[in-house]
Formats: structure tokens, sequence, C-alpha cells
């Protein structure tokens, strides 16, 4: 196998090859379990070895290790969130410190020796965001972080293809006419569109890319939108605590962090958990605020998001879900409507929205001149976000199919390709 796509995602990671016209996808087993998307969390076991290296872990063995072992064990998820960050140099892990790239060829290292293959292959072809996630990010920053990490695991050809263009090309194996096509990915991370003009000629597919657009907004924000209206005001976050004889209001940038998957997973610093006990001896909310504190500790981070994910899927397809997170003390139990959870996301799809009208807009086209829209990514699966695209084109033009494996097949066709650079962002 010389060639390989691979879709890096926020949420999912997927690993296809190309097969002819064909892509297969990669399983990964893990005891009776197979999977063809992974989790992109990223685990660091203390090494019982004194001075050892941490041990690194990833996908679903990265989450029996934070299962097994929380207190031993650094989890990190939603990590490709830093990758345009300049305020992110590094984090220390035990006594190491990592980079993102360090972090990124850790995962992608982690996972490829978890199939049957000896080394990667010389060709890759790799998904990116047209936008990658975080305020200000820095695109030369992240592509420089990707190929530094890629460059430690071997590929001698690699290229760059913008996310929703690799889901196009999957997409347009199956017309049989040209199309304009608007593709949607609607991912963990981010919220991509891509704008082209399809051609088949002679069995040939090529296309021109007519605008793209992108946005740091996707299903994370509506995750962060249901700790901070249902987990986060059980954690103190509406306190207030005493300094020099005021009373003020204990700052929220705790728990914006707290409800950031990618910040999360680094608030178990020394000086955060101290300035928060601090804050704890003079707050009225002080046994809430020492809950936080024990949770942060308790590296909640999976299992918050297990509860999370779980309320946020059922919301699909139930008018209520029941939410339950229990861990280090912390109950909490009741209901959460999806009228409510559309009203705190409102102002993300609002956003999303216009992001799509954008790329329509930057290519100089209305919603009737666009032939097909093909929805992929997971968060393409909340009927809000459908309801979007329903409003601005009619719903037999819409297609979905192969939510989270749609991009890696993409990937796979293009870097088995003849000219993989024609695709390259």
């Amino acid at each position: 196998m010389q060639a390989l796509g691979v879709d890096f995602g926020t949420t999912n990671t997927v690993f296809a090859f190309p097969e002819g016209n064909m892509a297969r996808v990669q399983p990964f087993r893990r005891g009776e379990d197979v999977y063809d998307a992974v989790r992109t969390t990223l685990s660091f076991r203390r090494n019982p070895v004194a001075g050892g290296a941490p041990l690194a872990e990833a996908g679903p063995w990265a989450i029996q290790d934070i299962i097994d072992a929380p207190e031993d064990t650094r989890f990190l998820q939603s990590f490709k969130s830093f990758a345009a960050s300049a305020s992110f140099s590094d984090t220390a892990v035990y006594t190491r410190r990592y980079r993102f790239e360090d972090l990124m060829a850790s995962y992608l290292g982690r996972i490829r020796e978890h199939t049957e293959m000896d080394r990667f292959p010389a060709r890759l072809a790799i998904g990116r965001p047209v936008t990658f996630a975080g305020q200000s990010p820095d695109d030369g920053l992240a592509q420089r972080r990707y190929a530094a990490a890629l460059a430690t695991l071997g590929f001698e050809q690699v290229t760059y293809v913008l996310e929703p263009v690799a889901a196009a090309y999957f997409y347009a194996q199956r017309l049989t006419r040209d199309a304009v096509i608007l593709v949607a990915d609607l991912g963990g991370g981010t919220s991509d569109f891509s704008v082209l003009h399809f051609r088949r000629t002679a069995g040939r597919v090529s296309a021109q890319a007519l605008a793209h657009t992108g946005i740091g907004i996707a299903g994370d924000n509506f995750d962060f939108r249901i700790i901070d209206h249902v987990v986060s005001p059980r954690l103190g976050k509406n306190a207030t605590y005493v300094s020099w004889g005021k009373e003020l209001p204990v700052p929220k940038h705790y728990f914006t962090s707290f409800s950031r998957w990618n910040e999360l997973c680094l608030m178990r610093r020394p000086e955060v958990l101290r300035d928060l006990r601090e804050l704890a001896r003079t707050s009225s909310s002080r046994d809430e605020l020492l809950s936080l504190v024990d949770l942060i500790e308790g590296g909640v981070s999976y299992e918050l998001y297990r509860a999370v994910s779980r309320a946020k899927a059922a919301l699909s397809d139930h008018e209520a879900v029941p939410f339950r997170f229990k861990l280090s003390g912390v109950d909490i139990a009741g209901k959460i409507s999806r009228r409510n959870f559309e009203r705190w996301i409102a102002t993300d799809l609002e956003r999303i929205g216009a992001t799509a009208d954008a790329a329509l807009a930057k290519a100089g086209l209305n919603p009737k001149d666009v032939d097909r829209v093909f929805l992929t990514g997971g968060t393409s699966f909340v009927p809000a976000v459908r309801r979007l695209f329903e409003r601005r084109f009619p719903a037999e033009n819409i297609d979905t199919g192969e939510q989270l494996l749609s991009i890696a097949k993409g990937l796979a066709l293009i870097a088995g390709s003849d000219e993989p650079e024609a695709w390259a962002a």
C-alpha cells in the first residue's frame, strides 16, 4: 500500500486506502470491538521507570488508560484545536514538555501501531480545515506544525487537502453529469464550506474551486453550551468571593476553560488548582468550587464528554433527554429539552449559516445555482443544523452519507490518483 488518506479530525480520526476506484477504510481492533473512526484522544501514563518518558497511547486505548488509572494519566482531547494557536507553545506532561507537533506525531504514530502497517506508506493526503479553530488562528503556523509532525513519521510525499474538498471529491464519484456542489463539513472544531464546479470528461473527474469559507465553530461549541448551562452552575459558576473586604464574582474564565475540551485537559496545572482553592476559601459557594477542583484533579474530561455526548446525540431523536453526570462527589441529574438546547446554540447556528452564505457570495452564486448540497461531519446529525440548509435549499437537493468517513475516503482517492497535487489546498 503506497498511498494513504488521513482525516485527522478534532473529534475522530480515520485512515483510508485507495483500491482502484474505491476507498477502503482501515479498521482498528481492540479486543472484540472494531472501529472505523477512532477518537482523537491522547493519553500519557506515568512511567514506572524513574526518569522514563511518559507512555503514550491513543484513541480507545487512551480512553482505557484514563478509565483504569486516572490519577496516573494525562488525557488530552480536541488537541487539534491548538494547531494554529500561537499562544500554545507546549504543555507539560510530568517531567517532559510536548509541542503540538509532538502530540500530533505521538497520536498518529500510536494509531498506526494498532493496525497491520509496519510503517506508513510513502504518499499521504491529509485533510486540513479551511479555517483552523481558535481565536486569530495562524494558518502558516498550523501548516508548519503539521509538516514537522509528519516529517517524523516517514512520509515522502504529503498533499494537504481542504477537508470539504476531500468530501466533495468522494461525493463527486457518484455524479453522472456536471454539477455545482456546496459541501458543508460540520465537524467537532470547525465548520467548513467549499463550492466546486465538477465536470466528468471521459470518465475522469475534474473540478473548479469557486469558493471556500470556514469558521471555528462546530460540535465542540455545542458541547460547551450544554456544560455551561447544565454543569457549571452546579460547580460555582455564579459564585462570589471576598477580596480586601469586597465581594467579587469568581472569574468566568475558569468555567470557560472547564467547558471546552481542549482547555479542560490542560487545567490540571498546580497554579490553576491553587488559585481555585484560594477563591473557595472566602466564597459562599465554597463546596461547589472545591467540587470543581476535585473534578479537574480527577481527570474528568472523558467522563464529562461521555455524558454530554450521549445527551447531544439523543437530542437528535428526542424532544427531551435525561442528563446524568456523577463523579468525585458531584451528582447532576436532570433533563435537557431540544428547545432549550437549540436556544443555547442559536448564536452558533447563525454564525455557521452566515459562513455558508459567505461561500455562495464569494462564488457569485445564489442558492438556486447550486445543484447539490452535501452535508458531512458528525455535527450534520443535529436537526437544527440540517434546518439551516433546508431553509436555503430544496430538501431534495441535500444529500448526506458516511458522515464520519467521507473525508478520509476522498483523501484516499486523491492520494492514489495520478495528480494528487491538483487537489492541494
